[in-house]
């Protein structure tokens, strides 16, 4: 039996007959650039969020440079995010000309930790880009409160939650200087901050056949500027009042997320039923302690963008134990992936900053251990039993060694 990690053909298979009239449809109209498939996604997907603006751009990395540039960040400034995530979070600070300041994140939903934000704030932090990681939302009480104590800018890197909600528990509004709606209590991921940003690229939970971004707010002073500079700094063609950037989404991809917004709510609810299974069927994975399975908060929904379990947290590098999984599973016909094998710290790029291994402990031991795992809506019940059939099969072979590292790293203690 294959199992794919992702399985994009068989998600075409039920939309086919929808998405290709119209598509043929905008080939045939030659219009292709910021034409009434644009429109209607944007207002399709403000209606969904309920945010007031939502505004297309080419791809999410776009969009989480052009909200910086919006929010007047530049050389001098720190912005704060995390280190575990795919790096467009902190290469769009350095693209705007700041510094990104990484704090570490909580080891049980991969989220950043509130504590150690605020450990890393100072006056020259003007902003935080946060990432509702895997599905899941960061918890939006404390950062918002820590935000509006120092005054800061939130940028919500929501590329993998579209859809995610979050219930505050508080049970109020937070956020009086940013632009939360007005019922806090059930707000989805992306709207609670200043700007919340969104990726639709082809492996997203959300997504087209190919690049595509959003940009939401509910300001409108804000939204005015965003549109500004994702349009080469111009509100009227050939007059431009300050540098921007082109960043559009094409009518063909805006045609396609038509479609496919109407069915998020349905794909998304399928994966929680499909995380569900390997809940029950993992738990006694979890029980000897051989892995972790994903930790959903009380504030937040999980929509399962990944389901992504720790392996052998006990060893002091786990990269190897997780890797032999990793292979393991591949010759069984599953797939898998590392999301992400090197913390951002510890990448290449930022060598400049002298980062140790163990500034940001969390981060390094989610990069040794974690493992995601098929759970795509896609997915029948039948190949999630395969897969864990593998998982238990690979620690049955395994018991006795980890047991003795286990026992090894209990004696050294």
């Amino acid at each position: 039996m294959r199992v794919p990690l992702l399985d994009l053909p068989a998600q075409y298979q039920q939309i086919q007959d929808q998405v290709e009239p119209v598509v043929l449809d905008v080939l045939r109209s030659g219009n292709y650039i910021m034409g009434e498939q644009v429109k209607s996604f944007e207002l399709k997907a403000a209606e969904y969020l309920s945010v007031k603006h939502a505004i297309s751009c080419a791809n999410g990395s776009d969009a989480l440079y052009i909200s910086l540039l919006a929010l007047d960040i530049k050389a001098g400034d720190e912005v704060i995010t995390t280190p575990f995530t795919y790096i467009a979070s902190s290469e769009s600070i350095d693209q705007a000309g700041a510094t990104p300041v990484f704090a570490d994140i909580d080891l049980k939903t991969f989220n950043i930790d509130p504590k150690r934000l605020r450990e890393k704030i100072n006056s020259k932090t003007k902003a935080i880009i946060i990432v509702h990681l895997f599905g899941q939302c960061c918890p939006m009480d404390e950062i918002l409160s820590i935000a509006q104590e120092y005054n800061l800018k939130i940028i919500e890197d929501t590329a993998q939650a579209f859809g995610a909600t979050y219930s505050s528990l508080n049970n109020a509004e937070i956020g009086v200087p940013l632009h939360a709606p007005n019922n806090f209590n059930k707000a989805k991921a992306g709207t609670m901050g200043d700007i919340g940003t969104f990726s639709f690229y082809p492996t997203k939970n959300l997504s087209c056949a190919g690049d595509g971004g959003l940009i939401c707010t509910n300001s409108d002073e804000l939204a005015k500027r965003l549109r500004r500079i994702k349009a080469h700094g111009s509100e009227r063609r050939y007059y431009h009042l300050e540098l921007g950037v082109n960043s559009r989404l094409d009518e063909i991809q805006a045609a396609i997320l038509n479609i496919k917004i109407d069915l998020i709510d349905k794909w998304n609810k399928q994966r929680m039923i499909n995380a569900e299974l390997y809940f029950k069927e993992l738990a006694e994975l979890e029980a000897e302690e051989f892995i972790k399975l994903p930790k959903i908060a009380d504030y937040s929904s999980h929509i399962f963008h990944q389901f992504s379990i720790l392996v052998g947290t006990h060893l002091e590098d786990s990269s190897k134990l997780r890797d032999q999984l990793k292979e393991f599973l591949a010759s069984h016909e599953i797939g898998s992936e590392i999301y992400y094998p090197v913390a951002l710290h510890l990448q290449e790029v930022y060598r400049h900053f002298n980062y140790k291994p163990f500034d940001y402990p969390n981060a390094r031991k989610a990069s040794h251990s974690v493992l995601s795992i098929p759970v795509h809506p896609e997915l029948n019940q039948e190949q999630i039993f395969f897969v864990c059939q593998a998982l238990k099969e690979f620690f049955k072979q395994n018991k006795n060694t980890l047991k003795a590292d286990a026992m090894t790293k209990s004696l050294s203690h």
